[in-house]
């Protein structure tokens, strides 16, 4: 599986309301998400208007404005996330459970391509169905304060805040998030 343009920055975007949220700002204007991870605001703009008829996000106009989530992290699911911004999470159609279409081959009930391709689909699921935002934004935050980092919105907001953008560093699958929650709960 590979995530599209439109789903790698709508996510990004709904972590990062996430965050801010965590961090006591209550709204987050398109512009500052957008400079936050250096993505294009016209492109962000239509994902976040997806995600408000979608009701993750919603908006308010004036002064304070901005995006803010619309539910509680904790009841969002990142799978559900994926799926209103990517589509359905199987490789190919005949192996979806909400997209499905039958395919060209004879014999479907006996397809190796389509069962091995229903375990790549209930594999890509039941990660991205076990976690919510809040784990997504609780591990993030974890690390960023424990590698002593600091996030686009743990600063104050000043035109030198707004100019300079935060350092890119590789990551290794040792970095990534089931390596935070087993660092959470140590066995």
């Amino acid at each position: 599986m590979r995530l599209t343009k439109k789903a790698e920055y709508g996510l990004r975007a709904v972590i990062n309301l996430g965050i801010a949220q965590a961090l006591g700002r209550s709204r987050v204007s398109v512009a500052d998400l957008a400079f936050a991870d250096n993505l294009p605001m016209k492109f962000l703009e239509q994902i976040l208007i997806g995600l408000r008829e979608a009701g993750f996000v919603d908006t308010q106009r004036g002064k304070n404005g901005g995006y803010f989530l619309a539910k509680d992290p904790k009841t969002v699911k990142m799978g559900d996330l994926v799926r209103v911004l990517d589509g359905p999470l199987a490789p190919i159609a005949c192996a979806s459970q909400n997209a499905y279409e039958p395919c060209s081959c004879a014999d479907e009930d006996h397809c190796g391509l389509r069962m091995i391709m229903i375990d790549v689909r209930n594999a890509i699921s039941g990660i991205l169905d076990r976690y919510t935002l809040a784990d997504v934004v609780e591990v993030t935050l974890r690390k960023i304060r424990r590698n002593g980092a600091e996030h686009y919105f743990m600063r104050e907001r000043s035109s030198t805040a707004a100019r300079h953008g935060m350092s890119q560093t590789g990551a290794s699958v040792s970095d990534g998030f089931l390596a935070e929650l087993l660092n959470r709960h140590p066995e």
